[in-house]
C-alpha cells in the first residue's frame, strides 16, 4: 500500500532537514511525500529542493494557517493510508512506516492506527524530556481531554473522504475535533506499542498559560459538537495526569 506523509511548514529551515532525512531513512519505500510550505521566507524551500528524490509533491502558497495546509496535503495525496509529520518532528526509528504499514496488512478490517511518541529537547534531540503514551487512552477519555498523539494518527484516505478533514474554525485544537469526530463516526483503530516519532519542545498549543486555556475551551467545543459531553472543569483534570507523564522516561 502506499503511504503518504504530510509535512506543513513555515520558516522551518532549522528543522525541516531532520523531518526530511527521517522521511528519506525509512526502510518502507512505497512512500508519497507532500510538504505544504507557507510561502517561507527563509531557505526551507532551498533545502526542500535538496530531496527531489524524497519528496513527491511539494505546495508554496499563502495558507489560512495549519490546519488549512494540512487540509491541501489531505486533498493532494494519493496514497491508500495518510498521516501528518510535523515540520520540527521526526520518524523515532528507519521502521515507524513499516510497522504502520504491518498494522494494516496484519487487520485489513482497522480503519487508522496510533503509536507512542517522546518529546526531546529543542536543541538536543537525543535528550528525551517527556514520553507521550497512547498506552490507556480510549474513547471514554476524551471528555476528559485525552487524546492519542496526533503526530502517530494514520488512517485510510477513504476516512478523510468520508468524514472531513480538519476544520478551520479551530486554531489550537482542530487535530483533537478531528480525532474525536473520526472516532465517535466509528473508525476502528488500532494501537502500535512502538514509540513512532520524536517532538522536539514547543509548539503554539504549549506556549503559553493563555493558550493552555485556549486548547482546553477549544477541547471541550470540540467534544460537544461530536456529541461527546464534557465541561471546562472535567478537562482541566487531566493536569494531574499529564504531569505524571514527565516522569516516565
Amino acid at each position: 500500500m502506499k503511504i503518504s506523509i504530510i509535512t506543513v511548514c513555515f520558516n522551518s529551515a532549522k528543522t525541516i532537514r531532520d523531518t526530511i532525512e527521517s522521511v528519506k531513512s525509512q526502510g518502507y519505500k512505497n512512500i508519497e511525500y507532500i510538504i505544504v510550505d507557507g510561502k517561507s521566507t527563509d531557505n526551507t524551500l532551498d533545502i526542500v529542493n535538496e530531496y527531489p528524490e524524497v519528496v513527491s509533491v511539494t505546495i508554496s502558497e499563502r495558507d489560512s494557517g495549519i490546519y488549512d495546509a494540512m487540509n491541501k496535503g489531505i486533498r493532494a495525496a494519493t496514497g491508500d493510508i495518510i498521516g501528518i509529520l510535523n515540520s520540527d518532528d521526526f520518524f523515532a526509528s528507519t521502521n515507524s512506516i513499516q510497522l504502520i504499514a504491518q498494522a494494516f496488512i496484519q487487520n485489513s478490517s482497522i480503519d487508522g492506527v496510533y503509536g507512542d511518541l517522546v518529546y526531546v529537547k529543542e536543541q538536543n534531540i537525543n535528550k528525551i524530556s517527556r514520553l507521550y503514551s497512547s498506552k490507556r487512552f480510549s474513547k471514554s477519555k476524551i471528555r476528559f481531554g485525552f487524546m492519542l498523539p496526533h503526530p502517530t494518527f494514520y488512517i485510510k484516505k477513504a476516512k478523510y473522504d468520508e468524514f472531513g478533514t480538519y476544520k478551520l474554525d479551530y486554531r489550537v485544537a482542530a487535530d483533537f475535533e478531528l480525532i474525536a469526530r473520526h472516532i465517535t463516526k466509528g473508525i476502528r483503530l488500532a494501537r502500535i506499542p512502538h514509540i513512532l516519532i520524536k517532538m522536539r519542545e514547543g509548539g503554539i498549543s504549549s506556549s503559553g498559560l493563555l493558550w493552555r486555556i485556549h486548547q482546553n475551551i477549544e477541547i471541550s467545543k470540540a467534544c460537544n459538537s461530536n456529541g461527546i459531553r464534557t465541561s471546562i472543569f472535567l478537562i482541566m483534570f487531566k493536569l494531574p495526569f499529564k504531569l505524571l507523564s514527565f516522569f516516565k522516561k
